[in-house]
């Protein structure tokens, strides 16, 4: 039950880059309407807008603005209707690439997502194509200094199917996407709130890059997530630390 993360991150360097643009609370937004609408606009009988909620909560968007998404998205109030897209495509040296869109309009988002994988030297993919080698999984981070033994005990007693430890000393609890609210009740009881959760994708197995094909993925991987109408990117890409570093 170790091991390590080292696409995570990159994708939290480039998140934090992503608040600063401005760009997260569009995405938000657009996440919670889907949410709203998909699943009705109470948060406690709908996971999916709950856990919505709480990161914008957690990226300081206002109260407001939550409520005033969600009464658009139910029909309290007139507002625009998104739609979600999943894209399949390979980036540099054959690596998996999943993009998740909330779109109003399919023609444009998907032209500027082949014209982001154009740019890097990848390409768009049919429908299956790479959506097959990731799995829906619900993952807690703690930092480093978590205590490892207490965490296990609790996370496997809770239900999780496993814990991954990195390097620096930080974790990551991994379980499956039905089981992610009762696991998440579960750490908290135990005093053992994680830093953030989430349920996202994950590959079975990662392709590690040469430095070339690795400049070339990032670059296609932040292009992707500059995009107002992508909400996720996700890959099978495995760069190692010398790699980013000499990147950065």
């Amino acid at each position: 039950m170790a091991g390590h993360s080292k696409w995570a991150n990159i994708r939290f360097r480039k998140g934090a880059q992503d608040a600063k643009r401005g760009k997260l609370f569009t995405k938000l937004i657009r996440e919670i309407s889907v949410a709203a609408r998909s699943g009705g606009g109470d948060p406690a009988t709908n996971p999916r807008l709950r856990a919505a909620i709480e990161k914008g909560l957690s990226n300081n968007m206002k109260r407001d603005t939550i409520d005033n998404t969600v009464k658009k998205a139910t029909g309290a109030v007139e507002g625009v209707n998104y739609e979600e897209v999943r894209y399949e495509g390979y980036g540099p040296g054959g690596i998996a690439v999943l993009v998740d869109c909330l779109t109003d309009n399919r023609n444009r988002t998907v032209a500027e997502v082949r014209h982001s994988f154009s740019k890097a030297g990848g390409n768009l993919g049919t429908d299956g194509s790479v959506a097959y080698m990731f799995s829906k999984v619900g993952v807690f981070n703690y930092p480093a200094g978590i205590n490892e033994d207490e965490l296990m005990e609790a996370a496997l007693e809770a239900g999780a199917d496993d814990i991954v430890v990195s390097e620096d000393g930080s974790a990551e609890v991994i379980t499956s996407a039905g089981d992610f609210e009762s696991v998440k009740q579960a750490l908290i009881d135990a005093q053992l709130e994680p830093e953030s959760a989430s349920i996202t994708m994950r590959a079975s197995n990662t392709t590690e890059l040469n430095a070339k094909d690795a400049e070339k993925m990032i670059r296609l991987l932040e292009n992707l997530e500059d995009l107002d109408d992508v909400q996720e990117v996700y890959s099978n890409a495995d760069i190692s630390e010398e790699i980013l570093a000499s990147i950065s």
